[in-house]
């Protein structure tokens, strides 16, 4: 979908709201409904999406060279090094709006930096959240998405496989997290990937988030992975866990019971479905095999520019599944004494149910020591 169709579809989206404009600063959104591409620094960067009108960009004079190739009409405020002149921005690309506007603004990302001057030109302006409006634009994937999207699995499966066997008996976690990214890297992630690669062997794995450390990988390890690529500003994220030599049969209880809810959360993905729905599929299986308490977090999260946003599969969540919406499927059972399972995928709706776009195996797999 073009830049123009999506300002278009904004548009559409804030008449339908109560909300007389959106402003967004530098972060994913911002690329999804420009294409101009900016970092997050000390010079805050804005646009104004009002409908009926061109968007207004506040930026430095530095970064104006990015806009000229923009395919749409926009009005751009640039200021200098004197701050003086980043109010006079401000007040220029907001004069436009309404007397007491009620504006949107992605609150998980907007900063006191921007909100600050934001305030300042348009003192009258109510601040609100506007992120279920820009959720509801990005969260249906189109073609052209979902391609990118696959490409960053692809480059994440091919460098695990790359990495797995260096996985042996006194190699550390922080050697292996380096090595598979740089294996990403190679293979043509984005460095800035969706977040660092959980990488955790033995015990650690039971800490959903651990963080690579210089424990040394045991013979009958568990070994968990959870990593992902950036393609473009695409993300992928997934998870697998291994066995460093012969699995137990604890491990192996343990790791059937997590492969069967992924199956049930995969399964259970369609149109129409609720995203809380998917969480009580996977979270059934596991409570039924006793291990319910030993499930400590959702069941997964929507996937695309940021690698956490909307739907989100939890309990309770009555958003409605539609075509072409991403999402993760990641149960797991963690047992402080034993470590932990985790299987995830990346999942797309279709027309017909869900589709992964993963392909990794999920059965249990014992890498040789």
């Amino acid at each position: 979908m073009s830049h123009t169709a999506r300002l278009q579809r904004l548009d559409a989206a804030i008449q339908a709201s109560t909300l007389d404009a959106i402003v967004l600063n530098a972060g994913p959104s911002l690329p999804y409904m420009t294409g101009l591409h900016v970092h997050l620094s000390e010079r805050p960067v804005v646009a104004c999406f009002t409908p009926g009108m061109s968007p207004t960009l506040v930026l430095p004079a530095l970064e104006a060279q990015k806009v000229s190739h923009l395919p749409y009409g926009m009005d751009v405020y640039t200021y200098s090094e004197s701050l003086a002149s980043w109010d006079t921005a401000f007040e220029a690309a907001l004069g436009h709006l309404p007397e007491n506007a009620v504006i949107g603004v992605e609150d998980g990302v907007l900063r006191f930096l921007e909100l600050r001057y934001l305030q300042s030109a348009a003192p009258s302006a109510r601040f609100v959240s506007g992120e279920e409006v820009m959720a509801t634009l990005r969260m249906r994937k189109d073609d052209v998405e979902r391609a990118l999207m696959q490409e960053a699995v692809r480059m994440a499966e091919v460098a695990l496989r790359q990495t797995l066997p260096h996985v042996k008996p006194g190699v550390t976690e922080r050697e292996i997290s380096s090595r598979l990214i740089a294996n990403m890297l190679s293979e043509g992630s984005g460095g800035e990937l969706p977040f660092q690669p959980i990488i955790a062997f033995g015990a650690n794995s039971a800490n959903p988030h651990a963080v690579p450390t210089d424990y040394a990988a045991r013979e009958g390890d568990l070994i968990l992975f959870d990593w992902g690529a950036n393609n473009e500003g695409y993300f992928s994220d997934m998870t697998r866990t291994f066995v460093l030599g012969e699995a137990t049969d604890d491990v192996r209880h343990m790791y059937s019971v997590v492969e069967k809810a992924n199956e049930a959360g995969r399964a259970a993905g369609r149109p129409g479905a609720t995203a809380g729905s998917l969480d009580t599929a996977t979270r059934h299986v596991i409570e039924e095999a006793g291990f319910g308490p030993r499930f400590v977090h959702r069941t997964g999260h929507g996937l695309g520019l940021d690698v956490h946003e909307p739907p989100y599969i939890r309990d309770g969540n009555d958003a409605v599944l539609e075509i072409g919406m991403t999402y993760t499927i990641e149960p797991g059972i963690y047992l402080p004494e034993l470590g932990g399972v985790r299987i995830e995928d990346d999942m797309i709706i279709t027309d017909s149910g869900s589709e992964s776009l993963t392909t990794l195996t999920r059965e249990l797999t014992m890498l040789p020591l």
